[in-house]
């Protein structure tokens, strides 16, 4: 009763707010306009904010509100044009040059002097990218720009020491429409990149205005504005009547009157409202219920390799982990196949060739060690360090969060194999998904699930999360990305050499050759990769699937003959 409470909230809101012109009318193509997007998220939100924002969840919602210079297609994760109409390259590869869209505007907000959003210009796109390259706390995408952007690291080592910053020298403002952008060295991720949340364009009027309010009222140019959050319960977005898109037929963007999130933490539950009609999609199937694919019929069955990783961390600052053989033993006693088949119903793919996910064109997988699952030489090598069938070695905490696909079900698994294989003791705790990721930053668990969603799709993105010059030189602070606090000058070097490598084959090679120390030194335990899998109602329309449930609905439609 509570779902269709909510719901019926939502309707009127919605009703009192968008034009009868609006809604329920068909525009070119035959495609039609109104309706709201019902979806269900089961993390919580820690950051809407693009420089804060890290979590899959976050970025499903905040990709609605925000944009950056260019987008991911889709379908095809290609890079496509977004608030930049074009862009050049110069003959170095060094020197790009934007050209904004002409007439894009801001939402209207109350961090605007009379209510209403102004004009996107060109120094809005360099004060963002220079507060990316700057020390604060809710900063945590500096690692985006680090040793690539030209005058990024100065910025931001100045501010660390608390003084003013000399600003970012590769950052320029040519003209109100225009922006050029310098590189260290060529850099072909670069417009990947630059899709990525971290490079989502905001007013600086949202901080000045909001201050660290603004980390939950996002204010961007997307085609759907915040217009209610009621936090842990719902968020509500409506239609951006002024949204300067269009598609191919002329229709004005977006097709939908708004989206409605909930926050129901139970996957059980979110998929019965799926299936009474509540929720227009659901994404992640409790492992209890992945019959319903083929039986599913009434409803669109999407699925597609993941560009994803699930792994398990090692706190290698302290002891028993502190050692490489211990390391290596936990993990040649995870048998990976077993949890695929048995747990997880088939919906992944053991990860045996490290992090990075299969899929990727001339990525040399089989340079990188095959993990192995061998009991035997696991318990020896356990011996060798000094725990003979375990023997002498305190229990081992393994810490998980319970809002994702078979999460506790797999961490079970894992400790009856651990304790059989190598008979140590091993205590899961399983706690929400915020006090989860803060204890992983914070460096306080001592063996934890993580997972990684591709941010942009390139190889690159995955060893990132390894790279030794993420990690603060405080080691009380908080460590966002790279969590494992991995430092190692072989990777790090082969890493920053593919950084600057503009070949493809050879920087393929260079960074599966930092993949493969990566495993030598095993870091983590790669445990599999999943297959992304989605149910959409019958009417959902123009909502294709990819590898990292990128999701653009400002070009979903509903088709009105489907739905009831």
């Amino acid at each position: 009763m509570r779902f269709l409470a909510h719901l019926f909230i939502v309707l009127v809101l919605f009703s009192c707010s968008e034009p009868a012109s609006v809604r329920n009318r068909e525009g070119a193509g035959g495609k039609h306009y109104g309706g709201i997007f019902n979806a269900n998220e089961v993390e919580d939100l820690p950051s809407l904010f693009p420089l804060s924002l890290t979590q899959a969840a976050s970025h499903r919602i905040g990709a609605q509100v925000y944009e950056g210079l260019v987008r991911l297609d889709q379908e095809d994760l290609t890079v496509r044009p977004c608030l930049a109409d074009s862009w050049t390259v110069d003959a170095s590869g060094t020197v790009y040059t934007f050209a904004l869209h002409q007439g894009v505007r801001f939402h209207d907000d109350t961090c605007f002097a009379d209510g209403i959003g102004r004009e996107l210009t060109a120094k809005d796109v360099v004060d963002c990218f220079t507060a990316l390259c700057t020390y604060q706390p809710m900063n945590q995408m500096f690692w985006l720009f680090q040793d690539k952007v030209l005058g990024a690291n100065a910025q931001y080592a100045a501010t660390t020491k608390g003084e003013a910053g000399p600003g970012v020298k590769g950052l320029e403002v040519v003209d109100r429409s225009t922006i050029r952008i310098t590189l260290t060295n060529p850099w072909p991720s670069f417009l990947q990149v630059l899709a990525h949340q971290g490079c989502w364009i905001f007013p600086m009027e949202l901080l000045q205005h909001h201050g660290e309010v603004a980390v939950m009222h996002p204010v961007g140019t997307g085609p759907f504005k915040l217009k209610r959050h009621v936090p842990g319960e719902s968020i509500i977005l409506e239609r951006n009547a002024n949204y300067w898109g269009k598609d191919e037929e002329g229709n004005a963007l977006p097709f939908l009157d708004g989206i409605r999130y909930t926050f129901v933490k139970d996957k059980m539950k979110e998929l019965e409202a799926f299936e009474k009609g509540h929720l227009s999609a659901v994404y992640e199937l409790p492992v209890e219920r992945t019959g319903i694919l083929k039986s599913a019929s009434e409803f669109q069955v999407q699925t597609v390799a993941g560009l994803t990783v699930q792994f398990y961390g090692f706190n290698m600052r302290k002891a028993p982990f502190t050692d490489v053989r211990v390391r290596k033993a936990f993990s040649m006693a995870i048998d990976r196949q077993l949890i695929v088949d048995s747990v997880l119903n088939g919906l992944a793919v053991p990860a045996d060739r490290g992090v990075v996910a299969p899929g990727f064109e001339a990525y040399p997988y089989t340079r990188i060690p095959k993990a192995v699952y061998d009991p035997v030489a696991a318990k020896a090598l356990l011996a060798e360090a000094g725990y003979p069938n375990g023997a002498d070695l305190p229990a081992v905490h393994l810490q998980v969060n319970s809002d994702g696909f078979g999460y506790v079900k797999v961490a079970g698994v894992v400790q009856s194999m651990l304790e059989k294989n190598l008979g140590v003791r091993v205590i899961t705790t399983v706690v929400p998904a915020n006090q989860h990721y803060r204890r992983v930053e914070m460096g306080h668990a001592q063996f934890w699930r993580e997972g990684w969603v591709a941010d942009h799709p390139d190889p690159e993105n995955f060893l990132s999360l390894f790279y030794g010059k993420s990690v603060p030189m405080d080691t009380a602070a908080p460590s966002y990305l790279n969590s494992t606090r991995y430092q190692n000058v072989q990777f790090d070097s082969l890493f920053s050499q593919a950084l600057r490598t503009d070949d493809r084959d050879a920087r393929m090679q260079l960074l599966a050759g930092a993949e493969a120390q990566l495993m030598q030194d095993a870091v983590v335990a790669p445990l599999y990769h999943e297959r992304s899998v989605r149910l959409l109602q019958p009417w959902v329309r123009d909502m294709p699937i990819n590898g990292m449930e990128y999701r653009d609905l400002r070009r979903v439609w509903f088709d009105p003959a489907l739905r009831p």
